[in-house]
């Protein structure tokens, strides 16, 4: 389980990589603890590298399962606000700046979704490595 704040970037991305690099492995989720519906420039993002998260939905807690074997926050908020959301197996931490909070224009703005973006799958992949899960890509 993938945890954010709104669930709108970071949170996605991960969840929409994982789906896409071990989703035959992995039952994925993500969840906000103050949802705010899914961003249009990560899905932009996404689909740059061929991973489709057009479809995915901006979810609160409540609406995921209670427990998971992972649990890994992408912000200090998330982790802050939701400090004893159990992990059956490991709990993980991996704090990004939030490229929704990012100011500037358009290309400002998709380098600061792209940075996440590429960040979210180095990590997802040296998870997976470390889990000894082999990946899809």
């Amino acid at each position: 389980m993938f945890v954010c704040t709104s669930n709108s970037a970071r949170s996605q991305m991960a969840e929409g990589w994982a789906r896409a690099l071990a989703a035959d492995r992995f039952e994925v989720f993500s969840a906000g603890t103050a949802p705010v519906g899914l961003h249009p420039l990560a899905v932009e993002v996404m689909e740059e590298r061929g991973v489709d998260i057009s479809g995915q939905q901006s979810k609160s807690l409540a609406e995921v399962p209670a427990e998971a074997d992972y649990v890994i926050t992408l912000c200090a908020e998330a982790d802050a606000t939701c400090p004893a959301l159990p992990a059956r197996r490991e709990r993980l931490a991996w704090h990004l700046d939030d490229p929704a909070a990012v100011p500037g224009n358009r290309e400002q703005r998709l380098t600061a979704f792209r940075a996440a973006r590429d960040e979210i799958e180095r990590r997802l992949r040296a998870f997976l490595a470390r889990a000894g899960t082999e990946v899809r890509r």
